[in-house]
């Protein structure tokens, strides 16, 4: 069948209504899929969940991306920008099989119309949106303002890829999409992908019309051209079914050509030359609800806010509207679309894309071809012959130094993303084998380590663009790491719900690969902010991070060089997690040998001897921290008891990877192997970077609830480092005070002379901070000194 013929439109236009048929099918039915008898009620939900607005719209686009694959034979995926539109995958991928092949039972005939109708949104059966669980999904649709992100991390490093995205007009509205028009001057022609967004402006949200569909098209193209894009127009409106087809064929005809000749001009370009194209879009306005009801009980369904969801309250427990429902199903003409036996008519079947070009089967959607990393010797980065706490060195910096590397291994599948930090969080070192990528003009010497092509992306002051772009270049496949500072990574808290979710469920999913894990450096830490106020001070994503399913989250907190960068190079290699790695980038004593620091990572936890007094016995006190500046300040602690009580037996734990001591972790630590580092009734006093009822909640599930916490108390302010961890009582006097009070009374009641002298020293501190604005020297230039 010719392609460009008015029949293939006409087929086109069949296959449309068979999805929104299927589509509808899945909001409302339990059985009866084709209406071969009196639909009874019975045969509908008890209570029909979904959307149906968006559907019938995105329906159409997909039949018209179809067309273009089979015209163009594109290489391209679709994106479900607009929220809990599941229906469109699913009955896509059910039209064209994928969905058949990864969920065998799901049949293309009756029974497994039938089976595909009752599971959705049905307890025990699929989402109201395109989750792990839909065939050709990499994005979740329950969070809005992801889409054109995660479709262009996709397409990142894969130059033949078209990532079709769907923006949704009520989604268009979100702040992370509304930045995420600015990809096009990230995007390199040559070496990456297509992004294709195409904005439905179907008019509504759930009870108000959408800004942008109040536009004209003249002051929408303004925007978007100022935006760098070239839109076209389509509209449904005031046209015949066939019009819309043959205006929409006609559309994507042109822009599939346009991308044909920007990738072939880009082809004759160098690295070093390539310039900024202007990606065509399209806008496609429509009616929400397009093809559903027109009415309902006196007022507008199509084309308002009313068409969103359930258009028509038809249910068991209300079979009167089953009339109403019959009507709205049989006018899509199900007999003409499908056989007896419920199979797709073959002359629809024409329209479908060849096998291996089926955009619900494309292989990038489910982690496409994972390449292993190809890793530097890490001995080679490790600082070397230094006594404990006795070596100044900046952890990030040599951490830079490891990426660097990393990326001259790896040169087309590792990426590193931040807004504007790479090197104020101290990895500037990568720039010596890479550049940062920008197309948009460079104004040497005024700007630095930018090009055309590079393998970091930090010149968009988002934290949603760059930690979106990297979730989608690890769910295809793809390896790299999101740095921001510990604050600003609040600001994509949800994101990482979403991402966490997505593992969550498609674990569940035997047919998806797992994919590499996200790594998340929080750099400029709550503890550590000499030139940031107290708005700068949240170490709030660990609280986050720790409320969710243990199995796919860890978190770090290197107290040193050695160990950060022993913890990335586990964390890089890592599938199925989000690892949140907490890191700092002052310059710091050193603590752990390269032999402690790689001991550290493979255990989550270690008893530090040289810093530990009890020599194999029950200790007196445990002393434990987790993080850069509650170790210096144990350390200092425990040196400070020493001296003062040296008969004290100490017994001190460094923690890095906070999860092994949960007993609810599939890789925590059994209580007997808890127990036998914190015993089941010794006092224990833990030094905490984040909220200390998190420490609290671990221990309660644990035989030793003998516990004192000192984490970040919410007090801060524009101050010296070190009297950040005095205002949240951190510091190492305040924790001396604590051990002496958590000792039995007879001990501490000996030693209340150590507790007025932590406090003398608390007082000095304050007067010389508030006189000189800065820390005393005895705390600046200290350093430790070996337990006798």
């Amino acid at each position: 069948m010719n392609i460009d013929s008015k029949d293939y439109l006409r087929h086109l236009d069949a296959y449309w209504r068979a999805a929104n048929y299927l589509s509808v099918g899945q909001l409302y039915l339990l059985d009866n899929p084709l209406l071969k008898e009196k639909l009874t009620a019975d045969q509908i939900k008890i209570h029909p969940i979904g959307h149906w607005g968006t559907i019938p719209s995105q329906n159409f686009i997909y039949a018209h991306l179809n067309r273009a694959i089979n015209k163009f034979d594109l290489d391209m995926f679709y994106i479900e920008g607009p929220g809990h539109g599941g229906q469109v995958m699913i009955s896509n991928a059910y039209l064209d099989g994928s969905y058949t092949e990864a969920f065998p039972e799901i049949t293309q005939d009756l029974t497994g119309m039938q089976k595909m109708f009752k599971r959705f949104s049905f307890p025990g059966g699929v989402a109201s949106h395109a989750d792990p669980k839909v065939p050709g999904s990499i994005h979740e649709g329950g969070a809005l303002g992801y889409s054109i992100l995660h479709g262009a991390g996709a397409v990142l490093d894969n130059p033949n890829l078209i990532a079709a995205v769907v923006v949704g007009d009520g989604e268009a509205e979100t702040a992370p999409l509304a930045t995420s028009w600015h990809v096009n001057k990230f995007l390199n022609p040559k070496n990456d992908g297509t992004v294709l967004p195409i904005l439905n402006l179907n008019g509504f949200k759930i009870a108000n019309p959408t800004v942008l569909s109040r536009e004209s098209d003249d002051t929408l193209a303004e925007y978007f051209h100022s935006l760098g894009w070239h839109p076209y127009f389509v509209s449904s409106f005031d046209k015949s079914i066939m019009q819309v087809h043959e205006e929409m064929a006609k559309t994507m005809d042109t822009v599939f050509e346009e991308i044909k000749q920007i990738r072939e001009h880009a082809a004759q370009q160098t690295n070093d030359n390539v310039t900024r194209p202007i990606w065509p879009m399209i806008v496609l306005r429509s009616p929400k609800g397009w093809t559903g009801p027109k009415t309902w009980d006196g007022q507008p369904i199509e084309n308002s806010f009313r068409a969103h969801q359930i258009p028509i309250p038809v249910d068991q427990n209300h079979p009167e509207y089953i009339p109403d429902l019959v009507n709205w199903l049989k006018s899509y003409k199900p007999e003409k679309l499908f056989d007896k036996n419920g199979h797709l008519a073959e002359a629809i079947q024409e329209v479908l894309p060849k096998k291996d070009l089926r955009m619900a089967s494309n292989a990038v959607t489910n982690a496409g071809i994972i390449k292993s990393l190809s890793l530097p010797d890490l001995d080679a980065y490790l600082v070397k012959d230094a006594k404990p706490g006795k070596r100044l060195a900046q952890d990030a910096t040599l951490l830079g130094e490891y990426i660097r590397d990393i990326i001259k291994l790896n040169p087309t599948n590792f990426r590193g993303f931040g807004p504007d930090e790479t090197a104020s969080n101290r990895f500037q070192d990568v720039f010596e084998t890479t550049n940062r990528q920008w197309l948009l003009p460079i104004k040497e010497p005024n700007d630095q380590f930018m090009a055309p092509e590079g393998r970091i992306i930090d010149s968009m002051l988002s934290e949603h663009y760059d930690e979106g772009m990297l979730e989608a270049y690890t769910l295809t496949g793809r390896h790299g790491f999101f740095a921001s500072y510990e604050i600003f990574i609040r600001e994509v808290d949800d994101m990482i719900v979403q991402h966490f979710k997505w593992l969550n469920h498609s674990h569940e999913v035997s047919w998806r690969k797992d994919v590499p894990a996200i790594n998340i450096i929080a750099d400029s830490t709550v503890f550590q902010q000499d030139h940031n106020g107290y708005s700068h001070q949240d170490p709030g994503v660990t609280t986050m991070l720790y409320e969710k399913q243990p199995n796919f989250v860890r978190e770090f907190f290197p107290a040193d060089a050695n160990s950060l960068v022993a913890t990335f190079q586990h964390a890089v290699q890592m599938t199925q997690q989000i690892n949140y790695i907490v890191a700092s980038k002052h310059p710091r004593l050193q603590w752990f040998s390269p032999y402690e620091a790689q001991q550290l990572v493979k255990n989550g936890l270690r008893m530090i001897d040289w810093a530990s007094t009890d020599h194999g016995e029950k200790p007196d006190i445990i002393i434990a921290s987790a993080g850069s500046e509650p170790t210096t300040e144990s350390l200092a602690a425990i040196q400070i008891l020493h001296q003062h009580i040296p008969t004290l037996k100490i017994r001190y734990i460094n923690v890095l990877d906070l999860f092994k001591l949960r007993a609810d972790a599939i890789y925590g630590l059994s209580d007997d192997e808890f127990d036998s580092y914190f015993t089941t009734d010794t006092p224990v006093l833990f030094a905490f970077h984040g909220y200390e009822p998190m420490i609290e909640s671990i221990f309660f599930k644990r035989h030793n609830h003998n516990l004192t916490v000192h984490g970040y108390r919410e007090f801060g302010d524009i101050t010296t480092p070190f009297d950040m961890r005095v205002l949240n009582q951190i510091d190492r006097f305040n924790l001396v005070k604590s051990v002496i009070t958590a000792l039995p009374h007879d001990v501490a009641i000996k030693h209340t002379g150590l507790i007025q002298e932590m406090t003398d020293m608390l007082d000095k501190h304050v007067i010389y901070t508030r006189t000189k604005g800065a820390d005393l020297p005895e705390i600046e230039n200290w350093q430790w000194q070996p337990l006798k």
